[in-house]
């Protein structure tokens, strides 16, 4: 279990899940403190350097040498993005899957993105197609955003919506939700959207922020502000397309979200479960006490019992697969 760290745990009831911290889990905030992680949001100066620092010394976006057994990796372009497309090999792949990696909006797709994509294509026996998307100031909502939903909309128009699911996290959960809520407005409902402490609401104006953000190790208010500028462009804070909480959500397919309570993304995440279910959209919360930003990414148990939650509900409630040439969940 999670207090244990066991990696033979059932997987919980969703809202019982992970209700003691695990000794992994309780030793991130030090270790992505002692990382500076926190310090490349602490102001708008130290985040512009940063976009600076990124442009002169862009960082590589492609998938590590070496995947996992039965997983195969292919690339393309798609109207001038990279387009990486990650499959078990050896099987016809049995869904679609588009997952929008986050960073802030000005950080390249990293080593634990591509990690749990490979994880996501061997237990779900689904391809896994992740675009590269330009990043903030070249790539903006009003850019990216809809080109997200064309890729998901072409998908959906040759494979069917039943077999076509987003997955984001963080700033990709902004991107993800607002591409999902896009092709809601063209009719078409989507098998999933499963966001990972997604940036909803880009005002970062919850009052609840206020009491987490000085115990969040990883996200704090300044900086992101400064990125946030530079993705909305010339769009309003509260254009759903830059922030998708102010959407309207009736007409979505099925909606989870995975926060931890430790991460000043968690308020509105649950603002945006309230409005979903009230809206009559299909939603689970997978709610983490004391977890950190983007948890499901992260080596510790309650991330590996995340990932699997995540498997099954893409798989549409089936066991996540374990055939030979399948991966176990990443530590």
């Amino acid at each position: 279990d999670c207090a244990s760290g066991s990696s033979e745990a059932a997987v919980p009831h969703p809202a019982k899940e992970c209700a003691v911290p695990s000794l992994a889990s309780r030793m991130m905030p030090p270790i992505l403190t002692a990382l500076g992680y926190r310090r490349r949001f602490a102001s708008a100066q130290a985040t512009s350097d940063l976009v600076a620092a990124r442009r002169l010394r862009p960082r590589p976006y492609g998938p590590p040498r070496i995947l996992p057994r039965g997983v195969g990796v292919s690339v393309d372009q798609d109207h001038g993005w990279p387009l990486y497309t990650v499959f078990p090999s050896g099987a016809e792949p049995r869904g679609q899957i588009v997952y929008v990696h986050g960073g802030a909006w000005i950080n390249q797709i990293a080593l634990q993105h591509w990690q749990l994509v490979a994880e996501l294509a061997a237990t779900t026996g689904s391809r896994v197609l992740v675009p590269i998307y330009p990043l903030a100031p070249q790539g903006t909502a009003a850019t990216v955003v809809p080109q997200v939903a064309d890729l998901l909309k072409r998908l959906a128009a040759s494979d069917g919506a039943e077999n076509v699911s987003v997955v984001g996290d963080s700033a990709g959960g902004q991107i993800a939700l607002a591409a999902a809520l896009l092709l809601r407005d063209a009719h078409v409902a989507l098998a999933h959207t499963v966001l990972i402490a997604p940036a909803l609401d880009l005002s970062l104006s919850n009052p609840v922020i206020d009491a987490l953000e000085p115990n969040d190790p990883w996200l704090v208010r300044p900086g992101l502000r400064a990125a946030v500028e530079l993705w909305r462009g010339e769009l309003p804070l509260d254009n759903p397309i830059v922030s998708p909480l102010f959407g309207e959500m009736a007409g979505l397919g099925p909606l989870a979200v995975f926060a931890g309570t430790r991460d000043i993304t968690h308020p509105d995440c649950e603002l945006l479960v309230s409005k979903a279910r009230a809206a009559g959209v299909a939603t689970e919360f997978h709610e983490a006490p004391g977890m950190v930003h983007v948890y499901p990414l992260l080596p510790i148990p309650e991330g590996r019992q995340a990932r699997r939650i995540m498997a099954r509900l893409l798989r549409g409630g089936q066991d996540i697969l374990t055939a030979p040439g399948s991966v176990p969940p990443a530590d």
